[in-house]
């Protein structure tokens, strides 16, 4: 039986069409291997921080329900585009926003916390052989409000579908080549780590390493390994189980 994989591409690796069109072939490659791919995408490079300025240029106060409808656009655009870079190169794939995709979350708007995963549609397309392209970061409420899950949460979505599906391993892809003791642009003898405990990488994610604390969390009461590797280049990462 074929290999269930999560993927997760971060808005650096996704910044512009060459960019997609790469992580369109890599995703390619884990198809080709014999797996099922589910993709967790983030929004373009710098798009969160664009829509949020446009946002505050309209209103002094835009509404918490509204920014989070506006937020989850930046998911959508990465979403519908890596779809269409896979179907350019002759995949079977399908977009589906964080709602279509089962994710349902509590109704704090900006902050929304996943309570469950309903990942029928998902297996649904899975059993059609096609790869399945989720936008990351959001939500929907019981009442079908779409909420985000605050800054960085695509990971979350990532381990949350990893688990809900029962992967074999999520996958996260970045600009970084793993996990490092320390920040390697500001110090240069910090070290790659092949391999860290959830514990441990929850005390570096907490002091400011580039990962979703909640999802290290998800992932070590789910016991969903995850390993965390750059986009750019080929290199074995850093395994976090």
């Amino acid at each position: 039986m074929a290999d269930l994989i999560v993927q997760k591409y971060g808005g650096s690796s996704l910044a512009d069409a060459q960019r997609i069109n790469s992580v369109a072939r890599r995703i390619g490659r884990s198809k080709d291997e014999g797996n099922h791919v589910v993709v967790v995408v983030s929004a373009m490079g710098n798009t969160t921080d664009d829509l949020i300025q446009q946002a505050n240029a309209v209103s002094k106060k835009p509404s918490e329900r509204e920014m989070a409808l506006l937020l989850s656009t930046g998911e959508i655009i990465s979403c519908a585009l890596v779809t269409m870079a896979l179907r350019s190169l002759d995949y079977e794939a399908i977009g589906l926003s964080g709602g279509q995709a089962g994710i349902h979350t509590d109704s704090e708007y900006t902050r929304a916390r996943i309570l469950e995963v309903g990942p029928e549609r998902i297996l649904k397309e899975l059993r059609e052989d096609r790869i399945v392209v989720v936008a990351g970061f959001q939500g929907v409420t019981e009442s079908m409000e779409v909420t985000t899950l605050g800054r960085g949460a695509s990971d979350t979505t990532a381990v949350a579908l990893a688990a809900g599906l029962n992967a074999k391993i999520c996958e996260i892809y970045t600009d970084v080549e793993g996990i490092y003791t320390t920040d390697p642009r500001i110090v240069p003898e910090a070290r790659l780590l092949k391999e860290i405990g959830y514990e441990e990488m929850m005390e570096m994610a907490s002091y400011g390493a580039k990962m979703h604390p909640r999802s290290i969390e998800l992932g070590a009461v789910y016991n969903i390994p995850i390993r965390v590797t750059s986009s750019f280049t080929d290199t074995p990462g850093t395994l976090i189980h």
